[in-house]
């Protein structure tokens, strides 16, 4: 099965893919919400809600809510063109990559295991859910692209399940038990700050956990062999340079990851910055749309 990639077309019409979500690697579990006030000047971006206003202190790492909020942000502004990751929770469409259906604020795919993980979890914290007779049909399709036994039935009961606070909790669980609680460990682990944090955290969304060559861990695999982090010794801006320099390269090899904004016009320039706590004011651009966290 192929490392999970990008997910879905933002809403813009530019292609992303997504794919496997494949077992997290031992390497991974290393160990080491508020809202972000924030504005977009891409026109189908929807205007954030205001946060309460605080100083970030230096050395603050994306488990912070308010840190944890902006990552979201950032990430669905590559997956989606708006900075309103919440409004995702009911997205659900099949964007033809091969993978079935894409679907929530994290992308789950009908075909590549993470959304059968996350409609079992559910069901067994609320057993009589919309999405709980879908099951059958969602362990037959895992592995294709195949809407069999789900059709525009399950997409609206997708939907109807994605408006209650209990499926929008689950969604959030898994994205953190698959994706950001694995990529923030790792990161700190590797001496980085919050800036090196975000970036394992949107390389494991659209790369996968797993330790093929163009899954996370292969990434990071090419990185160390170019630069040491922090943790041993090495400096902090080489070797988020050499992470990003391996991320790329892994985009590169699939024709639908040609762009690579999300991370020349985005991480690159906070790194260039050497804004390595990912403090606001922040800039950046994804497909040629401009945002703005003012602060």
């Amino acid at each position: 099965m192929p490392a999970r990639t990008s997910k879905r077309i933002p809403v813009s019409g530019r292609l992303a893919l997504v794919g496997l979500a494949a077992a997290i690697p031992t390497a991974l579990m290393l160990s080491g919400g508020g809202q972000a006030s924030a504005t977009a000047t891409s026109p189908d971006a929807a205007p954030a809600p205001r946060a309460t206003l605080r100083t970030l202190a230096a050395g603050t790492d994306l488990n912070d809510p308010y840190k944890k909020d902006m990552a979201m942000r950032l990430v669905s502004s590559a997956e989606n063109s708006s900075l309103d990751w919440r409004a995702q929770f009911t997205y659900i469409e099949d964007i033809g990559d091969g993978r079935g259906y894409t679907a929530g604020i994290i992308g789950f795919c009908s075909g590549t295991g993470d959304m059968l993980d996350l409609v079992e979890r559910y069901t067994k914290q609320k057993p009589d859910n919309p999405l709980a007779k879908y099951l059958p049909a969602l362990r037959k399709v895992n592995g294709s692209d195949s809407h069999a036994g789900l059709g525009k039935p399950f997409e609206d009961a997708w939907k109807k399940a994605a408006q209650h606070k209990a499926f929008q909790d689950a969604q959030e669980s898994e994205r953190d038990r698959v994706y950001f609680d694995p990529a923030v460990k790792q990161a700190k682990a590797d001496g980085l700050r919050a800036l090196g944090q975000f970036a394992y955290y949107d390389a494991i969304v659209m790369h996968g956990p797993g330790s093929s060559k163009d899954s996370f861990g292969g990434i990071r695999k090419a990185a160390l062999a170019k630069a040491k982090p922090p943790a041993q010794g090495g400096d902090e801006k080489t070797y988020l340079g050499a992470f990003l320099d391996a991320r790329k390269k892994a985009m590169q090899s699939e024709e639908a990851h040609s762009d690579t904004s999300r991370v020349d016009t985005a991480q690159r320039v906070f790194l260039n910055n050497g804004n390595f706590d990912l403090k606001p004011p922040l800039k950046w651009k994804v497909y040629g749309d401009s945002y703005e966290i003012k602060e």
